[in-house]
């Protein structure tokens, strides 16, 4: 009883923090910045993120292996993956096992691009003076950050390698035209890449409706 009261708050407190995320990101000003990062979004953005899924999901399952490096709270509690996604097993085999993921999921969506760009501000923005020493532990340390949302911490340690793609991105755009474009290069990039996680999970949904409709 009480980790289904522990799990409806987590719910709902997730539910209202994306609420209000929807709302701030469809005000004028910042649906102005998420076009200006969607619209410059280009092949170049999309075609690491194969790879980089692959590295960081067989990471993911080495690391889980490692004693405690398993531990999430969202887990810990009947949580499935992200508590941003709201899918737990306290749900399964009711009409909200489907539709709470789905809800949370269309109020993200404004939202990805920016925070992506908020991200990028706090890890990336002004790598070029990095030591390579400084650069791989913010990778780190944007990949650990994580773990607030639930993510189990090898998990979080193997998103890492997504974080530093992302400075990766950021130093390309700063050779090109400087810290802007190195901001917006990286932006576009972790952008393109937690759209492409959010895709794949909606298309999983999507399944499991038809599964269930024909079953």
């Amino acid at each position: 009883m009480l980790l289904d009261l522990v799990t409806v708050a987590v719910i709902g407190f997730v539910g209202f923090r994306l609420v209000s995320a929807f709302r701030r990101a469809t005000k004028r000003d910042a649906t102005s910045l998420s076009l200006q990062i969607v619209r410059g979004l280009r092949p170049r953005h999309f075609l690491p993120i194969p790879l980089v899924l692959v590295l960081v999901l067989v990471t993911a399952a080495l690391l889980v292996q490692v004693p405690g490096l398993d531990f999430g709270w969202w887990s810990a509690i009947g949580g499935e993956g992200n508590a941003a996604f709201g899918s737990t097993e306290r749900t399964r085999g009711t009409p909200l096992e489907l539709l709470i993921p789905l809800v949370f999921v269309l109020l993200l969506l404004p939202a990805l691009p920016l925070f992506a760009r908020r991200e990028e501000e706090i890890f990336r923005l002004g790598a070029e003076d990095w030591s390579m020493a400084k650069r791989v532990l913010k990778a780190i340390v944007f990949g650990l950050v994580h773990v607030i949302v639930g993510i189990p911490i090898g998990v979080a340690l193997a998103l890492s390698i997504g974080g530093a793609w992302f400075t990766l991105a950021y130093m390309h755009g700063y050779r090109r035209g400087g810290r802007a474009e190195a901001l917006m290069e990286s932006t576009r990039s972790h952008t393109a890449y937690n759209g492409t996680i959010v895709v794949l999970l909606l298309l999983a949904l999507a399944y499991e409706v038809a599964v269930e409709l024909t079953a």
